[in-house]
């Protein structure tokens, strides 16, 4: 499951100009710790995200492909058609993938860097359901 979601965040969430994309973020590191301390719910959301935004090319750019398949100017239109597609499932499906991207993303110091924000601190693990 990590690979299709790696291959989806890619796609969704790019490098572009001077922004860092996901994965250039430390991806491998927020997995681990999304893996251990996510709540079930939301884990089952983001790996939904990730199969849905996967299988769906067939109904957004009509290529019966997985995502990963399609040639990099497909994707792209597949990613753009997927986010804004008319079936609420499909759209929050992906859009929970999206956030999880988004954390990794947002935590990176590069990414806070380039806005002018502050690092975050070290977590400092004082709080977990476990």
């Amino acid at each position: 499951m990590r690979r299709l979601v790696r291959r989806a965040l890619g796609d969704l969430m790019p490098s572009g100009g001077p922004m860092p994309g996901a994965l250039d973020a430390d991806f491998d590191t927020f997995w681990e710790k999304f893996r251990r301390e996510a709540p079930v719910p939301f884990k089952a959301g983001v790996y939904a995200g990730a199969f849905v935004y996967t299988v769906t090319p067939v109904i957004t750019v009509g290529v019966p492909l997985p995502s990963f398949a399609l040639p990099r100017r497909l994707r792209d239109k597949h990613a753009d058609r997927v986010v804004q597609h008319d079936l609420y499932l499909v759209r929050q499906a992906v859009f929970l993938l999206k956030i999880a991207g988004g954390f990794a993303w947002g935590a990176d110091p590069r990414v806070r860097e380039k806005l002018d924000l502050p690092p975050y601190a070290g977590d400092p693990g004082g709080w977990r359901t476990k």
